[in-house]
């Protein structure tokens, strides 16, 4: 009796997502991957370090009587990227062609964002000390229509002392003044020294708070290594107040007078980033959003600016 000779299971295995439809079902905008952890590589002056991101990575289903995309081919094409090309804006452009080659059958766009934390040393504002901040950051990459566009966000964390507050705090200090003194003449030098140093003297302060500057630039194309810690840099520079790594009483003091010296509200914090933002030609465009977490109430303070170029960012909170 001859024995039945059965084919291979590799010759078998069904393929469900790649058989076509049998009439169009419609397309999609967009059918991929997200929360992907993958550690990626950035340049940072020629020196190679990985970072732990996440990732989400996508293309359109542009033909209707397709079943379905090839998840394999984004998440394999991702891996290979991420372990043999450092993140830039020029990789990143040639990552979307290669990802909607690899489904030129079926799409025509593709998109991939990446968020991770980005340290950088911060040195302490007067001790010899030194620690490590670190900022959110987020890279999306879009190509539609043959365009590609490289987005670059951080969030940067700040102090904000609320300048109404420290007016209403300077005019309870001089009253106090006035009684302590009952001034009507000159006064002793020592003893209105000595007052300063109290709390019967200095018996209000205004109310800061932790801040957070979200911003979202557009970069020019074919750029090279990713300006992360040159945007931070910038915005740090701006705002003046950014909180601080390793602190001993020394940084505590001189951050007080950083504070006492940059009184800001949430519209002065906008406008310090646009202008700095508006200095960088790497920047094509750019979306802001302040947020004073405020110590006063129990809402947040928040302005929002865009660079306003044509069919650019919308300032929508």
């Amino acid at each position: 009796m001859n024995s039945l000779k059965l084919p291979s299971l590799a010759n078998v295995m069904p393929d469900i997502a790649n058989a076509p439809l049998s009439k169009p079902q419609g397309t999609l905008d967009w059918v991929g991957m997200a929360n992907v952890h993958q550690p990626f590589l950035i340049d940072e002056g020629g020196q190679l370090r990985s970072v732990h991101g996440v990732a989400q990575i996508y293309v359109d289903l542009a033909d209707s009587h397709a079943k379905g995309i090839h998840m394999s081919r984004l998440y394999l094409l991702l891996q290979e990227f991420a372990a043999e090309r450092a993140l830039s804006v020029a990789a990143l452009e040639e990552v979307l062609g290669v990802l909607t080659d690899s489904h030129a059958d079926l799409s025509t766009q593709a998109l991939l964002e990446i968020r991770f934390d980005h340290f950088l040393r911060r040195q302490a504002l007067k001790s010899d000390n030194s620690g490590w901040s670190h900022y959110p950051v987020r890279l999306r990459a879009q190509q539609q229509q043959g365009v590609a566009q490289v987005e670059l966000g951080v969030d940067v964390t700040y102090s904000s002392t609320c300048p109404c507050s420290a007016a209403l705090a300077r005019q309870l200090i001089q009253e106090q003044f006035e009684r302590d003194f009952a001034v009507t003449g000159t006064v002793d030098a020592e003893k209105v020294l000595a007052w300063l140093g109290t709390e019967q003297g200095i018996l209000a302060t205004p109310h800061s708070q932790r801040s957070v500057a979200e911003v979202l630039v557009r970069l020019a194309p074919g750029a090279g290594e990713l300006p992360i810690a040159a945007l931070v840099d910038r915005v740090e520079e701006a705002l003046k107040t950014p909180v601080q790594a390793a602190v001993k009483r020394e940084d505590e003091q001189a951050f007080a007078l950083l504070n006492g010296q940059n009184l800001m509200f949430c519209e002065d914090a906008g406008r310090r980033v646009k202008a700095a933002l508006n200095a960088d030609s790497r920047i094509l465009d750019y979306w802001v959003r302040v947020n004073h977490y405020e110590s006063l109430h129990g809402h947040d303070a928040v302005a929002i600016v865009t660079k306003g170029v044509k069919d650019g960012y919308r300032p929508i909170p």
